[in-house]
């Protein structure tokens, strides 16, 4: 890699933030894994807002937890799902794009602002990946998530053409 590209790799934008990923991910908590890969696409599964010493950001947006709170929720489900990926692939510049995301935020019924908060994850993850980082995006409010977390995203990534082919 030259220089000009290592100078604006996602691992050295991440490092330039200022944001340090977990070591590890948020292990499941149930039958499945954090990610799948099949070919060139990683899958990497629902996320929460769960912090470094294992906590979670709980409640209702709109009621409990305000949508500019859940956004930053949404950016710490992001962070969880960039070390699950990094976890997955070595490092960060092995990703070639951000796909889609599938957004959940558990709203109260009256709640409308379910991509605002959603774009907490979003805004981060094309910061950290440019314009590779822009992506699909479906966001919308459900009724309940497991342990009452305010947020859970799931993402789908593309790895690198260029290093596909090469073990991690």
């Amino acid at each position: 890699m030259d220089s000009d590209a290592l100078a604006t790799s996602p691992e050295t934008r991440l490092a330039a933030m200022g944001i340090t990923l977990p070591r590890t991910a948020p292990t499941p908590i149930g039958s499945f894994r954090n990610v799948r890969r099949s070919g060139n696409m990683v899958y990497v599964s629902g996320q929460g807002p769960v912090l470094a010493d294992g906590s979670l950001h709980r409640g209702k947006v709109g009621s409990e937890v305000t949508a500019e709170e859940a956004r930053e929720h949404a950016k710490l489900v992001a962070i969880n799902i960039l070390s699950a990926l990094r976890d997955a692939l070595g490092s960060l510049d092995r990703v070639g794009g951000v796909v889609k995301l599938l957004g959940l935020v558990n709203a109260d019924p009256d709640f409308e602002r379910h991509p605002f908060v959603i774009d907490g994850a979003s805004d981060l993850l094309a910061e950290i990946f440019g314009e590779s980082g822009i992506h699909a995006r479906s966001s919308f409010g459900v009724g309940s998530l497991p342990n009452r977390i305010s947020v859970e995203i799931e993402a789908i990534f593309e790895v690198s053409a260029q290093l596909a082919d090469q073990p991690r």
